[in-house]
């Protein structure tokens, strides 16, 4: 059971004195929120501390910021009041300027606050217990002086699901996107109309619904390459082109990439269940000192936590009672009547709906001229001490009568008279669960209230509250364990322990290529096992998949066009080749990645997108770099040029010729049907000559042939008259006829000269016949001679070396492809084999 907030002693308006009655404020009106307003000196910050110190008193956790360094004064309690334990704290200025040493101001501060102590009752019990309740820690976001922090947990995916909490992780979403912005000087931007907000938030919508971190380093290449088509009806590239998107993730990177920055991503993730109790269930008040921040930064933090605390808070159970206090010390600027920082619209919510669930919000400025006093009419306390200038008590009364409309009429005469009034650390509370307003003097602060800290003195004040960068360590180490065994089976098998911190590397955001740079997706070739057989690894016994990494590589590819009419010549040629890690100059032997064996490279072949669930390799140079690229396409283009001759195969006789796409066998079998052919011809004309001849020389024989018949019938004419002759003049020389004998010698001188034709004739004959043979001998002999010549023809091949004109090779394929690999963890050691050949 809660007790009462002591927070000091009644004070009769009239007269300005305590009247001696006791102030106490129940708690549970606290969940309704409440708002502190008081100028400088007015004791506002005394009032804050003591708010702080009842909910210590009674473990309630507390998220406190302190943009000016004075709310750190909530760790320097000291139950033995000695003046040693407040000498490292005095002011050794103010000291030397009162004329005193360090050591009697120390001396003097002790007995001062055990007397105003005493004054309000507060023993030294009271101050042990402050003490022992709760544990106290500074954390010192963007900087070690404090306990580090990481942002890096706020852009992770909120432990509530995203179905049935859409509106509210979108409103967490836009804040959180706005507040990055922010950091890279964009303000005032609107959600609706800025490119840039609607592509983070985007971003942030596809990663959260599907429970995915982020990281600001997955977020800018994200940026770069986004993980959705569209954004409405437009292509990511039409409504966000390429270049412009470049721009915006070098701005973010700029942060990440600063030195300065790394202070940021350090330390213990922003839980929110963590800052607010220790493993064992004491409570803790967790104070963000942001004195050291610069505007946008400060803006930055405040909106990632109050995103944070939204969605711890929508993960708790519903309570009417008070459950944690988020303290906000000066929200000039944070929550004004016009604009829309960051910040304003989660504040807002919480405003609205923190209440069901118990979680307070404490606003405190000095400023009541420029704050929201129609977003603070959720608050139903407030605490008014003195205020600077009319102005401020004029804004503040005509805040205070618009926030308090729903809850009744405000006697605006009555608190001027009573605000007028007020003296240092004297406030009007105003408390809509009390029938009227009350004046009343602040109790002692049980804080040395010793005024805003320097950074430099962080380190001591956790020191004094025994918060140490170890107590961080020992926290993220139990609610691991916590996790772990929460998450746990009853009853679970015993399973192999796992290597802590193995996961499949790279990220699963593949990394921006360069503008106008091609993309590719290598298709994965072989399972697991196939990949092991083609690569000739050992997959270890016990070795477990952990999943696909694709690595960037270089691939080109050109299609190289041969067309010479003169050598018949009208082919194409493809030359491909796949480089892993080239030389982040840009330098590539491009001859020792041609693989003769290898499937030459096609587009179509290429998978449309990657693996959903693989992760991706780091892009570095010179595959990231646009002018490097351009530099390597053009060196590619010169290699295949001066690598692409072509070796023709030549008859120059016979005006034959081949490339490579004719085997060896053909070209052959066509030199030897040109040769074929020509002989063809020559073997024509050698017999249309010797033909004539022959049929001249047969014309003749055929002559001599029918001669000789008639010579040969001539002769046995003849002969038959000599005969008949040479009987009449045997006849007449026995009967005594002396003519008869002149008459046969004539008869036998011309049967001799028939003889004599007939053996010329046959001599004749004899002479065309060999004539005749003798053609048919040379015929065969110079037939012989042209078979002997063009088959030697036919042989006579040389080799012509012709190159392409430069028009004529079409790089079709030069860019960036993701190389599948199977990652398998092996005995702890994540080793890679390539699923793609």
């Amino acid at each position: 059971m809660s007790e009462d907030f002591y927070l000091g002693h009644i004070v009769d308006p009239s007269t300005g004195e305590k009247t001696g009655e006791k102030l106490h404020y129940d708690p549970g009106d606290l969940t309704t929120h409440a708002v502190i307003v008081g100028m400088t000196g007015s004791g506002k910050t005394g009032l804050c501390l003591d708010l702080m110190e009842e909910a210590a008193l009674n473990k309630v956790p507390a998220l406190m910021l302190d943009l000016k360094g004075d709310i750190t004064n909530a760790v320097l309690h000291f139950p033995n009041l000695a003046p040693a334990d407040f000498e490292p704290w005095v002011n050794a200025d103010e000291a030397q300027r009162s004329g005193k040493s360090v050591a009697e101001v120390a001396a003097d501060t002790a007995s001062l606050w055990k007397n105003g102590l005493a004054g309000s009752d507060i023993g030294p019990d009271r101050l042990q217990k402050l003490k022992d309740s709760t544990q106290f820690a500074v954390y010192t976001p963007g900087s070690d002086a404090g306990l580090p922090i990481s942002i890096l947990s706020s852009l992770a995916a909120p432990t509530i699901p995203w179905a049935g909490n859409e509106e509210n992780l979108r409103e967490r979403i836009a804040s959180t996107v706005t507040a990055i912005l922010g950091l890279i000087g964009m303000t005032n931007i609107d959600p609706v109309r800025s490119r840039e907000h609607i592509l983070l938030s985007n971003i942030f919508e596809h990663a959260w619904s599907q429970g995915n971190d982020l990281d600001l380093g997955e977020l800018i290449m994200q940026v770069q390459n986004p993980p959705f088509e569209k954004l409405g009806v437009f292509d990511v590239k039409q409504f966000f082109p390429d270049k412009d998107r470049f721009d915006l993730a070098i701005s973010l990177n700029n942060i990440l990439a600063s030195p300065a920055f790394q202070s940021w991503i350090k330390g213990e993730p922003l839980d929110i269940q963590a800052m607010m109790y220790m493993p064992d269930g004491k409570p803790r008040h967790t104070i963000f000192y942001l004195a050291h921040l610069s505007e946008d930064e400060r803006m930055f933090f405040v909106t990632l936590l109050y995103g944070a605390v939204e969605t711890w808070m929508r993960s708790q159970a519903g309570t009417s009672s008070l459950r944690a206090i988020v303290y906000f010390d000066e929200i000039f600027g944070y929550l004004p009547p016009i604009g829309n920082p960051p910040s304003k619209e989660p504040m807002l919510r919480m405003l609205k709906q923190a209440r069901a669930f118990g979680v307070a919000q404490v606003l405190a400025t000095q400023n009541p001229v420029d704050v929201d006093y129609k977003a603070l009419s959720n608050a139903g306390t407030w605490f008014i001490g003195k205020l600077g200038t009319e102005q401020d008590k004029a804004r503040l009364l005509d805040g205070l009568e618009s926030a308090m409309a729903n809850s009744g009429a405000l006697d605006k005469r009555e608190y001027d008279k009573l605000i007028s009034g007020l003296g240092k650390r004297v406030f009007l509370l105003r408390n809509v669960h009390e029938k009227k307003p009350v004046t009343f003097g602040t109790r002692w602060a049980m804080n040395y209230l010793a005024g805003p800290m320097t950074r430099s003195q962080i380190p001591a004040l956790n020191q004094l509250a025994g918060a140490t960068a170890n107590m961080s360590a020992e926290l993220r180490s139990a609610r691991t364990e916590t996790s772990s065994v929460a998450a746990a089976p009853a009853a679970a098998a015993p399973q192999a322990a796992q290597p802590a911190g193995l996961e499949l590397p790279g990220s699963n955001t593949r990394a921006a290529i360069p503008g106008r740079v091609q993309e590719f997706f290598l298709p994965i070739r072989f399972d697991l096992d196939e990949a092991a057989d083609v690569s000739g690894r050992r997959i270890p016994a016990g070795a477990e998949s952990m999943g696909i990494v694709y690595r960037p590589v270089l691939l080109a590819k050109a299609d190289v066009r041969y067309n010479q009419r003169k050598y018949g010549v009208n082919m194409e040629k493809a030359i491909s080749v796949l480089v892993q890690e080239p030389d982040r100059r840009g330098f590539v032997d491009w001859e020792d990645f041609v693989d003769p064996e290898a499937t030459v490279l096609n587009e179509d072949d290429m998978d449309r997108r990657p693996d959903p669930d693989a992760n991706f390799g780091e892009l570095e140079a010179p595959l990231s770099d646009s002018k490097i690229f351009g530099s390597m396409k053009k060196d590619f283009t010169d290699w295949v040029y001066r690598g692409s001759e072509l070796a023709v195969r030549a008859n120059e006789q016979l005006k034959v010729y081949a490339g490579p796409d004719v085997s060896q066998e053909e070209f052959e079998e066509m030199c030897g049907e040109a040769a074929k052919e020509k002989a063809k011809v020559e073997y024509e004309k050698v017999s249309k000559t010797y033909d004539k001849k022959m049929a001249a020389v047969e014309k003749k024989l055929a002559k001599e042939k029918r001669e000789l018949e008639e010579d040969e019938a001539d002769l046995a004419g003849r002969r038959r008259e000599e005969g008949l002759k040479h009987i009449e003049t045997v006849v007449g020389m026995v009967f005594g006829r002396r003519r008869s004998v002149s008459s046969s010698m004539t008869k036998r001188r011309m049967t001799s000269r028939a003889k004599a034709d007939v053996e010329e004739s046959k001599d004749e004959i004899a002479a065309l016949q060999k004539e005749l043979e003798v053609l048919e001998d040379e015929k065969d002999e110079l037939v012989d001679e042209l078979e002997e010549k063009w088959m030697d023809i036919a042989e006579d091949v040389t080799e012509i070396p012709i190159q392409p004109y430069k028009k004529d090779i079409l790089v079709d394929l030069f860019g960036v492809g993701w190389m599948p690999f199977h990652v398998i963890d092996d005995d702890g050691r994540p080793v890679e084999i390539a699923a793609y050949r």
